[in-house]
């Protein structure tokens, strides 16, 4: 057992550098990536302000596809918020003492990974039966919807049928930090559970996944709709008329 737990702890450090590292990556190539047009998808914003609102509006209540499908919307809004609610449960596990918030959460937690699998079987069965959507999905797509079920269903496996002794997750989570080595329980349900989280980590900064931080530096929807009272040009433009 002591092998395993080796293994995950390995895993976990090289999974949370792929995912740290390749984020950092992807958002400097994100912000260095110029905008030569003033591209803002109308009705636009005309202050900056208003952008902040939009962004928001967008990233809490997916504004944009509300207004385009709203099946999808209602599937999509299911599983973040879903997923928010596990996530924010799951933080049990790596703060000590557990803040009040995040234990009051606890119960709504269960009923995320619920929302979550909902949401994942609505948006999944749209690549199967919407045509236009079925012509563009590609494996990769179908493999991350897969690998997101299977960790919604193996979390709530646990949770109402083969149990597992939490305590001993969260020490070992809790040794990771400092850099010890605690023993992992040698459930499967669990096990696999782990596997699928660290797969999601490594892909996550290299998949379509990453629309995530994304879509805070889409040109349609960060700019500011005022062409006609200030001039738009882009970094790499500046500098070629200083030159």
């Amino acid at each position: 057992m002591s092998f395993i737990s080796d293994i995950y702890a390995y895993l976990f450090y090289f999974a949370t550098l792929v995912l740290l590292g390749g984020l950092t990556l992807k958002i400097l190539q994100y912000a260095r990536t110029p905008a030569p047009l003033k591209i803002p998808t109308t009705p636009a914003p005309t202050t900056s302000v208003g952008v902040a609102l939009r962004m928001t509006r967008e990233v809490v209540l997916f504004e944009s596809l509300f207004r385009g499908n709203k099946w999808t919307w209602i599937f999509s809004w299911m599983f973040h918020f879903g997923l928010l609610l596990v996530t924010l449960r799951h933080l049990r596990y790596f703060i000590d003492p557990v803040p009040v918030p995040i234990q009051m959460i606890q119960p709504f937690g269960i009923y995320g990974g619920m929302a979550m699998i909902v949401g994942l079987a609505g948006l999944w069965a749209r690549r199967f039966f919407v045509d236009r959507v079925r012509y563009i999905s590609s494996r990769s797509d179908h493999l991350i919807l897969a690998l997101l079920v299977a960790i919604g269903l193996t979390g709530l496996i646990m949770r109402f049928v083969v149990h597992t002794d939490i305590i001993r997750v969260k020490e070992f989570f809790a040794g990771l930090y400092r850099f010890e080595v605690v023993i992992l329980p040698a459930d499967p349900v669990l096990l696999l559970h782990l596997l699928l989280v660290a797969l999601l980590m490594i892909i996550f900064p290299y998949s379509k996944l990453l629309h995530a931080p994304g879509l805070f530096f889409s040109p349609s929807r960060n700019q500011v709709d005022n062409p006609r009272e200030r001039r738009h040009i882009a970094p790499w433009a500046k500098r070629l008329e200083q030159e």
